[in-house]
């Protein structure tokens, strides 16, 4: 008589439902809504039928995977963590790259679906780029950063804060993003923060 493979424990429906969102959400990225079933269950380890078992439809799965992405309960968690004892630059940069970690993952997802509309088929950022730079030009000695670089720098904040949704409370006006931008928020840099720029 021949020993049977043990059988892996079985999941909870809950624990069959975030493996699932976990198996998917990286093939969103990659294929969109066009994600197969077939790829979906390869990735997960399961058989097709499995997928329907846990969710009524591959569209209920992928809303299940945008709304685990959109749930900022795990983002907040991740800033509560943020070390207050850092210096003030290492706190800073510890929001920075958990904000653009969030944003990019929650915005990839949804070009990837489609919810941002198409890209335009001549990427006018880079003449936007160009044309800042331009005017930047006659005071590249004071920036700290390339007129190129000043440029994007520009471009991103003044747009950030033209979206009503990324404010809370009184908006900023033109004079608070112009000394921002030329200040930051804790002064200029000394002459060795500017040697890695």
């Amino acid at each position: 008589m021949t020993d049977k493979p043990a059988r892996a424990p079985s999941l909870t429906v809950e624990d069959r439902r975030a493996m699932l969102v976990d198996a998917v959400t990286p093939l969103l990225t990659q294929f969109g809504a066009a994600v197969t079933t077939k790829q979906i269950a390869e990735r997960a380890g399961i058989a097709e039928g499995t997928i329907f078992r846990a969710f009524g439809s591959k569209e209920e799965l992928i809303q299940a995977a945008v709304d685990r992405q959109l749930d900022p309960e795990p983002f907040r968690q991740k800033l509560r963590a943020v070390d207050i004892a850092l210096p003030l630059d290492e706190r800073v940069r510890s929001i920075v790259v958990l904000m653009r970690e969030r944003f990019t993952t929650v915005f990839t997802l949804m070009a990837a679906l489609g919810l941002l509309g198409k890209p335009h088929p001549h990427d006018p950022r880079r003449e936007f780029t160009e044309i800042l730079a331009l005017a930047l030009a006659p005071d590249l000695a004071r920036l700290n950063f390339s007129g190129e670089r000043s440029a994007q720098i520009i471009r991103m904040v003044s747009l950030v804060a033209s979206m009503p949704l990324m404010h809370l409370g009184a908006a900023f006006d033109d004079d608070e993003i112009t000394a921002l931008i030329l200040y930051g928020i804790a002064g200029l840099p000394g002459p060795s923060d500017n040697s890695s720029r």
